[in-house]
């Protein structure tokens, strides 16, 4: 396996961390501190992911080889993860609904803690069609949904939102349990959901790529899991409304997820940057009696059921943003390599009472092939310069950072600067995001 994203995330803030102490700044900088981050997301173990897998397949040839709605296969599903989820601790609540004259299951499991007021919830289907077992579309994401709430169990994690988990029934017939829900949720509770995380197949044979582009927040989140793993990432189109994340996105809940294809063909470029054979679909078995557990690569399970927990670690038990108002910039700047000279990105604050508070935050997302080469300042209105980021993280690509400064002696409207500056040859990049909150 890989070296797992959270496993890195932990190397380069501990490369961060050290920086920023063993650093020697000038006395006329005034020097930050990092953030307390959020637990590191842990790295979800294939093997774990695929025993429910082989689970879910023995389930489906047990009962007919499939685990539709209505038929024994969904059943013995839905009662297959309930037993794991109770025994992990978590509430678990089996919602019945009536739908081509058959009953039909929802499962939703919530974790104790967390803010009842701001709810974060990952799903995903877990009915197959009635020709085949369903491995892919979807055991895959029930699978890596259901490891991680295990991991979250397992953790004993303490998160900051409400945490909740759902397994969907009978979309296969048109979103049928994800709606029920939904429509189900007093307007009160549907305004507590922070987020609604969607995961539809993310193991298929022929993998690509795809985030949702629906909640900004979510998107980017996703975008920089894979940005550490050095992935390139596509907009999802091919499922678009066609899964249950729609039924949440309906009521103005944001929503989020990952695909990795279905009938499409991929393309020859996409096959370049992904590898994989281009001309073919992502998945051959969408639909089909083939999908078994054959029907999965390896390397895109593993990448996506870290993706899950990463997402639910740093969206769900994340140091929560002090109050305050935000402002962000989210437009590229290019770091020319060394010698180039510094680049900013501007920030223009307004309607903010007064100075900026000694816990102004500063949320930096730089895309870079070697940090170690990076100087990064926050630059106040008056010209005083904060240092945030000074050549630590050695070889590691990427600064994906948080930082607390004390910028009370600045008063906070004004226009304030990112400055980015390469000190080293051979390496590039680029200034993704910041924002800073007062």
């Amino acid at each position: 396996m890989s070296l797992s994203v959270s496993r890195r995330l932990a190397a380069v803030t501990a490369f961060a961390v050290a920086g920023l102490f063993a650093a020697t700044t000038p006395a006329a900088l005034a020097a930050p501190t990092a953030v307390a981050a959020a637990p590191t997301p842990p790295d979800i173990p294939l093997a774990n992911v695929k025993a429910h897998l082989s689970q879910l397949s023995t389930i489906a040839a047990n009962n007919g080889g499939n685990r539709a709605h209505g038929r024994a296969g969904y059943k013995a599903s839905i009662d297959y993860v309930k037993a794991k989820l109770d025994a992990a601790g978590f509430t678990t609540t089996l919602q019945t609904f009536t739908s081509s004259g058959a009953t039909g299951y929802n499962l939703i499991a919530d974790w104790p803690g967390g803010d009842p007021n701001s709810v974060l919830m990952a799903g995903a289907h877990l009915d197959s069609v009635s020709s085949g077992a369903g491995i892919n579309d979807n055991g895959s994401g029930s699978a890596a949904v259901l490891e991680t709430a295990l991991a979250v169990s397992r953790a004993g994690l303490q998160p900051t939102k409400h945490l909740r988990f759902g397994w969907w029934g009978a979309e296969e017939l048109g979103l049928i349990g994800s709606k029920y829900y939904v429509n189900n949720l007093p307007a009160a509770e549907r305004a507590k959901f922070s987020g609604y995380l969607n995961f539809d197949m993310i193991g298929s044979p022929n993998p690509g790529y795809f985030v949702y582009d629906d909640d900004p927040t979510i998107e980017q989140t996703f975008k920089n899991y894979y940005a550490g793993l050095g992935v390139p990432t596509e907009i999802e189109t091919e499922g678009d409304g066609r899964s249950d994340h729609a039924s949440f996105k309906n009521v103005g809940i944001p929503v989020g997820g990952l695909f990795t294809g279905a009938s499409n063909t991929k393309s020859s470029a996409q096959a370049q940057k992904w590898g994989g054979t281009a001309g073919q679909a992502f998945d051959r078995c969408y639909h089909s009696s083939c999908d078994n557990t054959a029907n999965i690569n390896d390397t895109a399970l593993d990448r996506n059921s870290d993706a899950v927990a990463y997402a639910i670690w740093t969206l769900g038990a994340a140091t929560p943003v002090p109050p305050g108002k935000s402002f962000e910039n989210t437009a590229d700047v290019n770091i020319p390599d060394s010698p180039g000279a510094a680049v900013s990105s501007p920030i223009t604050a307004s309607g903010v009472t007064g100075n900026a508070p000694a816990t102004t935050k500063v949320d930096v997302n730089i895309v870079h092939t070697y940090r170690g080469d990076l100087v990064v300042d926050l630059v106040a209105p008056d010209g005083t310069v904060y240092n945030l980021h000074n050549r630590s993280g050695g070889s590691a690509d990427n600064l994906v950072q948080s930082y607390t400064v004390n910028a009370s002696a600045e008063v906070a409207n004004g226009t304030w600067n990112l400055r980015v500056r390469d000190t080293a040859a051979q390496d590039v990049g680029y200034i993704n995001s910041w924002k800073i909150t007062f």
